[in-house]
């Protein structure tokens, strides 16, 4: 293991625990491509937003 890539990992971890409140045994258990998914900033939803008047029968059909 290079000293590079065990600064990162340790870096990563941490980040994991703090964050993701991820224990280490979680952390190793996950692969490269899980970790950036789970660290990626939320892709835009499609699609326009909903307008006041959609909002209010949202509201009243979902009504608890």
């Amino acid at each position: 293991m290079t000293r590079a890539f065990a600064s990162g990992a340790a870096r990563l971890a941490a980040l994991a625990g703090q964050g993701l409140g991820w224990r280490p045994a979680e952390f190793w258990a996950a692969t490269p491509a899980e970790l950036a998914l789970i660290l990626a900033p939320p892709a835009p939803l499609p699609g326009a937003p909903l307008t006041r008047a959609e909002c209010a029968a949202l509201m009243e059909t979902l009504d608890d």
